[in-house]
């Protein structure tokens, strides 16, 4: 995970975030290109297991997500006990947060206040502001027959990245026992990766 640290901590200092500079700073840090280029701009990159995506939204706002954990519930056999799916992503989002929480960023982070929506939208989450920005650290699941990943995004206030990866679809979300509604983060302007 300290590969996101570090794309995180080169990221806070580019002002204004474009597609374009977020491209230039994970070429710059050695992450491999995925192939998915949208007006010029590479927007899918992996480094280490762990995939980054740069979106932009119809108005120009860029947003960077990160995918750092996932298990497909379809296909692990021994994982068919959705909660316990559920609370091993809590776990590995509990390892990523006390790595961030000591790291030099933590520094620059201030907790946000988590929203219903936010409630609705992920299984657990934390929250913060970072130099004007919004940083959210998740475990997520579109619908209960589709991955649930543990997501780090970062994006302007009021923007909402469409947490996607290729194998995903829209779909409505499902209710987890005991939670609320989960389902995909954001709005209808997220990457074209599949």
């Amino acid at each position: 995970m300290a590969e996101v640290i570090a794309m995180l901590e080169e990221l806070r200092n580019i002002a204004p975030l474009t597609a374009e500079a977020a491209a230039a700073r994970f070429s710059a840090q050695e992450w491999t290109p995925g192939g998915k280029v949208r007006e010029g701009v590479e927007t899918s990159w992996d480094k280490g297991g762990v995939g980054g995506w740069i979106q932009t939204s119809g108005d120009g706002e860029v947003s960077v997500s990160f995918f750092v954990w996932t298990r497909d519930v379809d296909e692990s056999g021994y994982f068919d006990d959705l909660d316990a799916v559920y609370e091993q992503g809590e776990q590995m989002l509990a390892g990523f947060l006390h790595e961030i929480e000591e790291s030099p960023l933590a520094g620059h982070l201030i907790e946000a206040e988590v929203t219903e929506a936010d409630g609705d939208e992920f299984v657990k989450l934390k929250k913060w502001a970072l130099d004007g920005r919004v940083l959210t650290a998740g475990v997520i699941q579109h619908d209960t027959d589709l991955p649930v990943m543990v997501v780090v995004a970062l994006e302007e206030p009021g923007l909402r990245a469409h947490v996607s990866a290729p194998s995903l679809r829209s779909a409505p979300a499902r209710s987890r026992a005991g939670g609320g509604r989960r389902g995909s983060v954001g709005a209808a302007h997220g990457p074209d990766l599949g």
